[in-house]
């Protein structure tokens, strides 16, 4: 039995749904942040020694990284499944959104967060000069670097229905975290097509099903 370790607002709730849209039987263990760091809870390192979430169990596999748990569940259990036919354009397409979405996408976004509530967490005497540095990296280099990146994207949705192609798949689940996230910061109004996108996939019944299986998901606006 596959059991999905759930962190709430995390990663894992993209392996929820994938688990949903193959239809297999998995089990779910919750697990919750610290509400003052944000941080996993340390039950979770006994899962895997860096205690992040996602993470899986599947008999003695343990396995952790979106990427790679994607991979593994359509290798062992998608039987065709998500994913475009071997040696397809489409599948050159899979492999590089798979991997693009935490490679490429998620650095800038995380700096953003980090970034933004950074000056909130210093003493209150250096306060003004911790938001200085941190408007300052900002506007140099992380806003710039989310904009090439989420125009790339616009640019990239559109060319077809869905990020590998025409048929929705996995590398559509993957997208999904970076962008809900980008979305949450008010990163996607003026791209439609990205937009668009969030929207398809907010509809789709796996989805839904994983957000009631998967409690609050504050990506979700």
């Amino acid at each position: 039995m596959i059991t999905l370790h759930h962190l709430n607002n995390s990663r894992s709730q993209r392996v929820l749904w994938l688990l949903e849209e193959l239809e297999l039987p998995y089990e779910i263990k919750f697990y919750s942040r610290d509400p003052l760091t944000m941080l996993a809870p340390p039950e979770l390192k006994a899962v895997h020694p860096l205690g992040k979430s996602p993470v899986i169990t599947d008999g003695s596999t343990t396995m952790a990284e979106s990427g790679a748990i994607i991979e593994y569940l359509l290798k062992k259990y998608g039987m065709g499944r998500l994913r475009p036919k071997d040696g397809s354009n489409d599948e050159l397409r899979f492999m590089y959104w798979l991997h693009y979405a935490e490679g490429t996408l998620m650095p800038p976004l995380l700096l953003s967060l980090i970034f933004s509530v950074m000056p909130k967490k210093l003493p209150f005497f250096i306060r003004p000069v911790g938001k200085l540095i941190s408007e300052g990296v900002m506007s140099k280099l992380v806003r710039p670097s989310l904009k090439v990146n989420l125009d790339f994207v616009e640019n990239e949705l559109s060319k077809s229905e869905w990020f590998a192609g025409a048929e929705f798949t996995a590398a559509d689940v993957q997208m999904s975290f970076p962008l809900e996230a980008a979305s949450s910061r008010g990163g996607v109004e003026s791209r439609p097509n990205i937009s668009r996108f969030l929207k398809k996939i907010h509809q789709r019944p796996a989805y839904m099903k994983a957000l009631q299986k998967g409690g609050p998901y504050s990506m979700v606006g």
